[in-house]
């Protein structure tokens, strides 16, 4: 059964079972955090698909007891792809009671066995999570500023949302530093504003990833070179990686129906600025299709494994980095 996100509320005391899919990583955690709060953390399991198709047996030993103290658990697993599809058809078909779970999926394609499953049975629930808006992203940036009292110009409040790469999460996280900063009563100007959407260090995730993405191997390890980023300025810079993969994906598709670069580019929404057009057009040119889909993949197991191991964050952002800069055959 397919759902809008704003209608779970409605029917969340009649249904078990969802996928969550989509690219809008940011809204899937808002809506798991508002409508799915009556669980304690105590009470919230989680695990990726891969750890359960390694152990199944310790996933239905987890999902099947239960405490005396428990009266409901909710389990989120992520990542998940068809190759879940049997697992859930077993755990549906078991009629667990006092078990919400929820599945939590990129994007699927309509033929995706798994996304058929839960759009034609009437006991679970499917929900797409499309990408903000540049509207949705300025009204959810103007509430936390007047939630704040926190006044920005329009060019301030744009800047934010260009350098949050689409992300509601990074964006989110680009406000936090704000209202810290004017908690200090400083007027914010605009080389505020520059200085604290930046990496810590010399230069920004933007131009980092940019030079990976172009293959320009030199301009890459000079940036590595020259910084020494924290664990969460790797995450950053894998959000900005997720971000410009996710636009060069749109655009590659587009380019499979108008073979015009310069068209597909300039017709391009969100508009795309006149001074990254050269270095897109060349990105474009430099990765097909089914690099970038194997590129995102492999982000979303990195970050996982800097999340584990975040003493050792830069060695594996940077192996990463090095290992995507190395050259392959341009396409066009």
């Amino acid at each position: 059964m397919i759902s809008k996100y704003y209608d779970i509320k409605k029917i969340r005391n009649k249904i078990n079972y969802y996928l969550f899919y989509g690219e809008n990583e940011g809204l899937k955690q808002e809506i798991i955090f508002s409508d799915f709060n009556t669980f304690t953390k105590e009470n919230t399991y989680k695990f990726t698909e891969k750890e359960i198709i390694e152990n199944k047996q310790n996933f239905f030993e987890n999902i099947f007891s239960k405490s005396f103290f428990e009266e409901e658990k909710l389990i989120i697993i992520s990542n998940v792809s068809d190759k879940i599809i049997n697992i859930t058809e077993e755990i549906i078909e078991s009629s667990l009671k006092d078990v919400t779970i929820i599945l939590i999926a990129k994007i699927l394609e309509k033929k995706s066995k798994l996304r058929n499953f839960f759009e034609k049975e009437k006991n679970v629930l499917i929900v797409p999570f499309y990408e903000d808006t540049p509207q949705t992203l300025l009204s959810i940036a103007k509430k936390i500023l007047f939630e704040n009292k926190i006044n920005l110009s329009s060019e301030n409040i744009n800047l934010i949302i260009e350098r949050s790469q689409g992300d509601r999460i990074n964006l989110k996280n680009e406000l936090q530093k704000i209202i810290s900063l004017s908690q200090n009563n400083k007027k914010l100007e605009l080389k505020d504003i520059l200085s604290l959407t930046n990496l810590s260090e010399n230069y920004s995730a933007g131009e980092l990833v940019d030079s990976c993405l172009s293959k320009n191997k030199k301009r890459t390890l000079n940036i590595l070179n020259e910084n020494i980023p924290s664990s969460e300025d790797n995450i950053l810079i894998l959000r900005t990686f997720l971000n410009k993969l996710k636009r060069l994906r749109k655009l590659r598709l587009n380019l499979n129906k108008n073979n015009n670069i310069d068209q597909v580019i300039n017709s391009f929404k969100p508009p795309i600025f006149w001074k990254d057009k050269n270095i897109i057009k060349q990105q474009i040119k430099i990765w097909e299709l089914n690099y970038i889909e194997s590129f995102i993949e492999d982000l979303n197991n990195v970050e996982s494994l800097i999340k584990k191991n975040p003493q050792i964050s830069n060695q594996i952002i940077n192996n990463m980095i090095l290992d995507k800069v190395k050259d392959i055959n341009i396409q066009i």
